[in-house]
């Protein structure tokens, strides 16, 4: 019997209907199209704008799908993960009421706090359960509704962020041509000052004070976190290639996290690909987390063929980096999702 392998056998995606391009945040905020698209290549971004819904209502959209697509007994799935940086509750996890919501009778949940990096690391906790053979298939979502974090007053951040979630089903596999193959993952302890949101956690907790301050929103120094994002994301995916012999001429895709469109450029010049050969929906969907590398594999999916070599990257919070290699594992054409 070989190596069991953990494969990714379907995908799927959720995002809001409600758009908010350019013009509009021109008009909350002094800025425009140009000076956004220029900077960090967005022309508009989804909201889930309903009142009531959380992080949780995209999650379980997006696992549905999958679950579907990939004719998947939902009996079957042993566990379900979901990386998030806005949970809709301190506690319970997020990823349990997921798991209430889609009937999953025999699975455990746990939310997974890895920032934009969270479903890159999800994913590779996932495939490491599988190869240990202690499970079998594995559901994996990336969710977050970042509007409930952003200050639409803050010029800076708020044309940058989107809400919206992607899930991929991981089951075991014996098929040694195909699945997860290496990962390489660090977190620089110096990114605090430089990302995260000042008020909420156990340090300053929520009161009048912090509310009144605006202390519940993002805060990011962009040039800072622009220059490690290229330079760690980069060197990640170079290293990736290096170690399995992979280049311009075998590399199927990258599959970046969806921050900064020059971030994006910057990580191809460096493996010498051209753009052609990396997703990007930065454009339309903006930073959306852990959801921007889900839903990127989702919105490319009938593009991907088995054996397709690829290599997955992020940057995030806490300045947590990382980059993973997987050969997929079935021809996306077939299954690929419907017209969103």
């Amino acid at each position: 019997m070989g190596k069991t392998r953990a494969i990714i056998t379907g995908v799927g995606g959720y995002i809001p209907d409600y758009v908010l391009n350019n013009e509009e945040i021109s008009r909350m905020v002094e800025t425009n199209d140009e000076w956004i698209m220029t900077r960090v290549g967005i022309k508009e971004r989804r909201i889930l704008a309903e009142e009531g819904l959380g992080t949780s209502y995209m999650a379980r959209k997006a696992a549905r799908m999958a679950i579907e697509k990939s004719g998947t007994d939902p009996d079957s799935i042993d566990a379900l993960i979901l990386a998030t940086t806005t949970a809709d509750y301190q506690f319970p996890s997020t990823a349990s009421i997921v798991l209430g919501k889609l009937g999953l009778r025999n699975a455990f949940a746990f939310d997974f706090w890895g920032a934009c990096c969270g479903f890159l690391y999800a994913l590779d906790t996932a495939a490491c359960m599988i190869e240990a053979g202690r499970y079998k298939c594995i559901l994996v979502i990336g969710a977050d509704k970042m509007s409930s974090m952003v200050d639409y007053k803050d010029r800076a951040t708020c044309p940058l962020f989107g809400d919206g979630a992607g899930a991929v089903i991981v089951q075991a596999s014996e098929d040694e041509e195909t699945g997860y193959i290496d990962s390489y993952f660090r977190t620089d302890g110096k990114g605090l000052p430089f990302l995260h949101m000042k008020a909420g956690g156990s340090v300053c907790p929520p009161s009048h004070f912090t509310v009144d301050h605006r202390l519940h929103f993002i805060y990011q120094e962009g040039r800072t976190v622009f220059r490690y994002a290229v330079t760690n994301m980069s060197d990640d995916c170079a290293l990736i290639a290096e170690r399995n012999g992979l280049n311009k001429d075998n590399i199927a895709w990258v599959v970046p996290h969806q921050a900064n469109l020059r971030i994006i450029e910057a990580v191809a010049k460096r493996l010498d690909l051209p753009m052609s050969q990396v997703m990007v929906n930065i454009e339309r969907l903006g930073n959306t987390s852990a959801g921007t590398i889900p839903l990127a594999l989702w919105d490319y999916e009938s593009r991907l063929r088995k054996g397709d070599n690829i290599i997955l990257t992020a940057f995030g919070a806490g300045f947590v980096h990382g980059a993973s290699y997987l050969k997929w594992a079935y021809d996306g054409a077939a299954a690929a999702a419907p017209a969103k």
